[in-house]
């Protein structure tokens, strides 16, 4: 017979395929039916969710186009401006002037109407403002740039926080698994000693003990059980999900990092969204200052349009005209020129401030640089504690069942195992995260 090859067995009265044979494709369809509508989500999915659902990403989104709108209002200003004035003017005495010629009797004549009704419509043209509009728009491009760069700041930072959850709620799966394998195998040791002692090989007291072992591991598993829910809670939460949605997810490996610490610090500093934003900051700073300089600088506008003042005194009641404005505050107090050296303050401020975030960047690419390679330790390590902490509790048991080993050895091994299993996957999950937060030091997550 070919290695492999499944024999098609002819049955009496039949033609077609066994009943086995269809048996096992319709498991095999209910199978992969199953596995389509469990399909477990993956980390980039949650991501995806998260940043869809994220009320504190709205608000960054919202902040940005904000900026927007705030930018197209300095662009604004460069624009003519169209403006309509109108009123009706009621006066108590019908205005005049006197007359007063030699060898003529003093008269009066009227100059306007009593109740007369004006308007004016005219376009602004501001021809020279000295810097302080361009001032102002440099001012609102720097500050959407600085918007952005929060915008992607906040982004990364829900990221990190989803795959604190996502690996919370692996890491609080796995633990529940090691608790259920641990109240398992209590329960069958609990079993053998019961056997043991109703045949009178071992005394009461060893009963006891493997049973209070029995009921603390179901305690723990309680616990663990316990553990797993509200991580999963916590995870829909993120994901503007119900919080007692169900939740499958999917095991991914951790991500390691070749590069040396330098290259790892350099990448960071250049990549970082949050020194970005801090030097867009300074630039809208340093233009608004620019702008209020300006404020102390001529300004010259031009203005055309038509205005009407109803007057039957006047020959023409109707007239356009065309003016060429000049505004300039020769002296302020110095208002414009100190509101400018506060803002420049500001920057210098910012400027500190950037300083120190370089600083901070630095230590954090470090710090999270040694704790994925101590983590990565920490996997080498506990992986070989747990196969041996497999071989010891074989042997304690082997042992106990040939009457050489005690009870307490066992449940030494079996509490030993348990803790072995939980610190392997322990550093597993510490070594997934510590590679995350490594991404999102460097500003690549």
């Amino acid at each position: 017979m070919v290695p492999g090859h499944i024999p098609h067995v002819r049955q009496r009265g039949r033609t077609g395929p066994s009943v086995g044979v269809w048996r096992v494709c319709a498991l095999a369809l209910a199978i992969a039916c199953f596995s389509l509508t469990a399909s477990a989500e993956t980390l980039e999915q949650a991501w995806d969710a998260a940043l869809a659902a994220s009320p504190r990403l709205d608000a960054a989104q919202r902040l940005s186009q904000s900026a927007a709108a705030s930018l197209a209002a300095a662009r604004g200003a460069r624009l003519p401006r169209l403006s309509l004035e109108s009123g009706y003017t009621v006066l108590d005495n019908e205005p005049a002037a006197k007359l007063n010629l030699p060898l003529v009797p003093a008269s009066q004549f009227p100059l306007a109407e009593r109740n007369s009704l004006s308007y004016q419509a005219a376009v602004h043209l501001p021809l020279y403002t000295g810097g302080r509009i361009d001032g102002g728009i440099e001012a609102a491009q720097a500050g959407i740039e600085a918007r952005q760069a929060e915008e992607g700041r906040t982004a990364s930072d829900l990221k990190l926080d989803v795959a604190g959850a996502y690996i919370g709620v692996l890491r609080a799966r796995r633990s529940l698994g090691v608790a259920e394998r641990n109240v398992t195998s209590l329960a069958a040791h609990a079993a053998d000693v019961q056997r043991r002692f109703g045949k009178g090989l071992v005394a009461r007291n060893q009963l006891l003990a493997a049973q209070v072992a029995h009921a603390d591991a179901r305690q723990r598993e309680s616990q663990a059980r316990n553990a797993l829910d509200l991580a999963r809670a916590a995870y829909n939460r993120l994901l503007g999900r119900d919080l007692s949605a169900a939740v499958t997810l999917e095991e991914f490996e951790p991500h390691r990092y070749t590069d040396s610490i330098e290259a790892l610090t350099a990448r960071a500093l250049a990549q970082r969204l949050e020194l970005r934003a801090l030097d867009a900051q300074i630039n809208a700073i340093k233009h608004r200052a620019s702008a209020q300089r300006a404020g102390a600088a001529p300004q010259v506008q031009l203005s055309v349009g038509q205005r009407y003042q109803e007057n039957r005194y006047q020959v023409h009641e109707r007239e356009n005209f065309a003016m060429l404005g000049l505004n300039w505050d020769l002296f302020d107090g110095g208002i414009a020129r100190h509101q400018a050296a506060s803002t420049v303050q500001q920057a210098a401020a910012v400027a500190a401030e950037r300083d120190e975030l370089r600083s901070r960047i630095q230590l954090q690419v470090r710090q999270a640089w040694l704790n994925e390679r101590e983590t990565r330790q920490r996997m080498a390590v506990t992986r070989e504690a747990l196969t041996q902490a497999e071989e010891g509790l074989r042997v304690a048991r082997s042992r106990y069942r040939e009457g050489l080993g005690t009870n307490t050895e066992v449940l030494d091994a079996e509490t030993q195992r348990t803790l072995s299993y939980n610190n392997h996957d322990n550093a597993i999950y510490d070594a997934i995260f510590a590679g995350l937060r490594l991404r999102h030091a460097l500003g690549e997550l």
